[in-house]
C-alpha cells in the first residue's frame, strides 16, 4: 500500500483502490505517525496532539482509532497475529512502511538526491509533481500539522528552485521564464527566486529583461524591507553585464562520490548542513567521505582545503556524531603535522579552527581539552594576522565552543558573539550573522536579560528566512518556551501548564528535525525538571522520560521525589563533575540542591565552590533553551548546608 499526505490524507492499496481510513480523527492519527518518519510517537503525545483539552477517555479513544486503522490498512492480517504496519512500540505507536511508500518521504529523499547530484533531477521532477495541495490539507486546527505544513512548504519551494537551478546549469532553462515569474510573484522575498528568473531570462536571450528583473528585486527589497540585495544577486548582475563565463552551462563530472569541478563534495556537504533536517545526516556522511578521498590522493594542500571548507556555524557544545567529529579532528591534526609550522597560514588557521569547532567540550576528555583550546587561540591569532574576516569568524566560532572552561563565563561569550555579529554583518557573511545573534541570545538568557535575548532571537528568525536556515526557528522555539517558564513564576504570568505545553511543542519540533541527537537527547526531561524546580515541585518521576546525558545529575532528585533517600544519597556520591558545556551551571545546581536536601556537606561544598563565579547567572540559561532559575538560589542552599555544624 502507499500513503499520501501532500494534499488531503489518503491511503491506497497496491492496486490503486482507496483505503477507507474512517473519520477525521482516524486520518489525523495516521498522518501524525507519517510525520514522525518511522519513529515511535508516545501515547500521551498523540493524545495531546489530537485534543486541545483531552477528554477523560482520550487514551481509550486513541486505541479505538488505532484498532480501526489496523483493520483498514491490513485487511488480510490473520486474527491474533501482530500488526506489521501500524505497530505498538514501547509507550506508543509507530508506522512501519518503506520510505518509497509514503509521498512525503519520497519527496524528501528526492530533494536530498538532487542536492547531491544533477542526476537527481528526474526524481525531483516526479516528487514535485506528486504535490496535490497543502500538506495534511484536511488536518485543520492542529498545531503539529501546521508546523509540518510550514516545514514542508519551505522544502517544496527549495525543490522548485533547485529544479530550476539544475536545468539552468545543464544548459536549458529558457522555458522556465513563465514558471519562475509566477514563483517570484507569489514569493517576492526569496532572493534566490529573483536570481533564477534573471538567469532564465538571460538564457532566453533577454538580457535587458534579466537586468530589469534584478533592478525590480533591488527596489522591492529596499522599499519594503529596507535591505540591499545579497552578494549573490549583486554578483549575478555584474556577470550578466559582463557576459561572464559563469553564466554558461556547467558540465561537471561526478566520480566515486566526489564531485570534480568548481565545487567539491565537502562544499555540497556544507550546503546540506545549513539546510538542516535530514540533510544534516547526509552532510556528515558526505563530508567525511570527501576528507577521506582527499587524504587518499596524498595531496596535503588539497586535504587541508577540503577539511577547512566545511566552515558551518556551530552553536552547541555537544556533538551530534562524536565518532565522526573525532575522525575529522584526527584527519585535521594529521594534515597540520604534514603541512608543518611553515605551511600556508590560511590553511593552518582553517585546520586549527576545525579542530576547535569539532572538539566539542562536552565530549572531550581532560587530556584533549587543553589541545582544543590552544587550537582555537592559534586559529584566532593567525586569522587576525591575515586580516581575513571569513576566516576570523570561523576561528571565533571555535573560540566560542572552547569558552566553557568553567561556570560563569556568559559575559565573555557575549563578547565573542558581539565580534562575530559585527564582522559577519560588515562583510556579508549571513550564516555567521545568524550565529552571532544566537550566541548573544544564549548569553543574554544566561544573564537573565530576556528582553535583549528576545531581540536577538527575532533577528535570527528574520535572517533565517532569507538564508533558509530551517534549524533557527527550532532553536528559538525552545528559547520562547524558556521565557514562558521564567514568566510563569511572576504574578499574572502564564501558568506552569502553559510553560510545559510550550516545552512540549518545542520538543516535537526538535524530535522531527533529524540529525541533532547531541542537542535533542535529554533536553525535554531537563526542561520539565527545571520548570518543576521553579515552582518548588519535586522532580518528575515518569519512567518514560529520557534524561539522556543528564541522567547522573537528575537521578538523586528523582529518587528524592520517590522518597528513596538512601538510594538518592548513593546516587549523589556517584555523580561526576559536570562536563564543561552549555549545561554545566544547571548540572552543578542539581548537585547543590540534592546535597543540601540530603545534608551532604562535601558535595554541597564542591557545588558551591563551582557556582560562586556564576552567582549572577541563571541556571540552564546559557543553553537559551531552558531555565532552573537564578544560580544564586541554589548557591544559597549549598552554602547554608556547608555552614551547618
Amino acid at each position: 500500500m502507499r500513503i499520501d499526505v501532500l494534499g488531503a490524507v489518503r491511503a491506497l492499496h497496491d492496486d490503486g483502490t482507496p483505503v477507507d481510513l474512517g473519520g477525521p480523527r482516524h486520518r489525523e492519527v495516521l498522518a501524525r505517525l507519517v510525520a514522525a518518519g518511522g519513529r515511535m510517537v508516545p501515547t500521551d503525545t498523540l493524545v495531546n496532539d489530537l485534543w486541545t483539552e483531552p477528554p477523560v477517555r482520550a487514551v481509550g479513544a486513541l486505541r479505538t482509532f488505532v484498532a480501526a486503522l489496523r483493520r483498514a490498512i491490513e485487511p488480510g492480517r490473520p486474527p491474533r497475529t501482530p500488526p506489521r504496519v501500524l505497530v505498538t512500540e514501547g509507550p506508543g505507536y509507530a508506522l512501519r512502511l518503506p520510505r518509497d511508500s509514503v509521498d512525503v518521504h519520497r519527496f524528501e529523499d528526492a530533494l536530498v538526491r538532487a542536492r547531491r547530484t544533477p542526476a537527481g533531477l528526474t526524481g525531483l521532477d516526479a516528487a514535485l509533481a506528486a504535490w496535490r495541495g497543502l500538506a495534511y490539507a484536511d488536518v485543520t486546527g492542529s498545531v503539529w500539522a501546521q508546523r509540518e505544513r510550514t516545514r514542508l512548504e519551505e522544502l517544496r519551494l527549495e525543490g522548485v528552485e533547485l529544479r530550476a537551478r539544475l536545468l539552468l546549469d545543464s544548459g536549458s532553462g529558457a522555458e522556465l521564464v513563465a514558471e519562475l515569474g509566477a514563483h517570484v510573484t507569489e514569493h517576492p522575498w526569496r532572493e534566490s527566486a529573483w536570481g533564477l528568473l534573471a538567469r532564465a531570462l538571460h538564457r532566453a536571450g533577454r538580457q535587458a529583461d534579466a537586468l530589469a528583473t534584478l533592478r525590480r528585486a533591488r527596489e522591492m527589497l529596499a522599499d519594503q524591507l529596507g535591505l540591499d540585495p545579497g552578494a549573490d544577486l549583486q554578483r549575478l548582475e555584474t556577470d550578466i553585464l559582463r557576459g561572464a563565463a559563469t553564466l554558461q552551462p556547467s558540465h561537471t563530472v561526478w566520480t566515486a562520490g566526489v564531485r570534480l569541478g568548481p565545487r567539491t563534495t565537502v562544499e555540497l556537504a556544507r550546503t546540506l548542513a545549513l539546510a538542516g533536517g535530514h540533510a544534516l545526516v547526509h552532510s556528515r556522511r558526505d563530508r567525511l567521505a570527501a576528507v577521506q578521498a582527499a587524504e587518499r590522493t596524498g595531496d596535503t594542500a588539497l586535504t587541508a582545503r577540503v577539511i577547512g571548507a566545511y566552515d558551518v556555524p556551530a552553536l552547541w557544545s555537544r556533538a551530534d556524531d562524536p565518532e565522526q567529529s573525532r575522525a575529522v579532528v584526527t584527519a585535521a591534526e594529521r594534515t597540520l603535522t604534514a603541512l608543518g609550522t611553515g605551511g600556508p597560514a590560511g590553511l593552518r588557521a582553517r585546520l586549527l579552527a576545525t579542530v576547535a569547532v569539532e572538539s566539542r567540550s562536552a565530549d572531550l576528555p581532560a587530556t584533549e581539552r587543553g589541545r582544543a583550546g590552544q587550537a582555537a587561540r592559534e586559529a584566532e591569532a593567525l586569522a587576525r594576522e591575515l586580516g581575513d574576516p571569513a576566516l576570523l569568524v570561523f576561528a571565533l566560532n571555535g573560540v566560542f565552543l572552547q569558552s566553557f572552561t568553567r561556570p560563569g563565563l556568559a559575559t565573555a561569550r557575549d563578547l565573542i558573539g558581539t565580534e562575530i555579529l559585527d564582522l559577519a554583518t560588515r562583510h556579508e557573511l549571513p550564516d555567521f550573522v545568524v550565529l552571532g545573534h544566537l550566541i548573544r541570545m544564549q548569553s543574554a538568557s544566561a544573564l537573565g536579560d530576556l528582553d535583549t535575548a528576545s531581540g536577538h532571537a527575532e533577528a535570527a528568525e528574520h535572517l533565517a528566512v532569507s538564508t533558509e536556515a530551517s534549524l533557527v526557528p527550532v532553536l528559538t522555539g525552545w528559547f520562547r518556551a524558556r521565557v514562558t517558564a521564567a514568566r510563569s513564576t511572576e504574578p499574572g504570568g502564564p501558568t506552569a501548564a502553559t510553560a510545559a505545553a510550550r516545552y512540549r511543542a518545542a520538543e516535537h519540533a526538535l524530535a522531527e528535525t533529524a540529525g541533532m541527537p547531541g542537542l535533542h537527547r535529554g533536553l525535554f526531561a531537563f526542561a520539565l525538571l527545571g520548570l518543576r524546580l521553579l515552582h518548588d515541585r519535586p522532580a518528575p518521576t515518569d519512567p518514560a522520560l529520557d534524561w539522556g546525558p543528564y541522567h547522573p545529575w537528575a537521578l538523586p532528585l528523582v529518587l528524592l521525589a520517590r522518597n528513596q533517600h538512601e538510594e538518592a544519597r548513593t546516587a549523589l556520591a556517584m555523580t561526576p563533575e559536570p562536563p564543561l558545556d552549555h549545561m554545566q551551571e544547571a548540572l552543578w545546581c542539581l548537585t547543590a540542591l540534592a546535597a543540601a536536601r540530603l545534608g551532604e556537606r562535601p558535595a554541597a561544598d564542591r557545588a558551591a565552590t563551582a557556582l560562586r563565579a556564576a552567582r549572577t547567572e541563571h541556571a540552564g540559561g546559557a543553553s537559551g533553551m531552558l531555565t532552573l532559575g537564578p544560580v544564586a538560589r541554589y548557591l544559597a542552599e549549598a552554602e547554608a548546608c556547608t555552614d551547618k555544624k
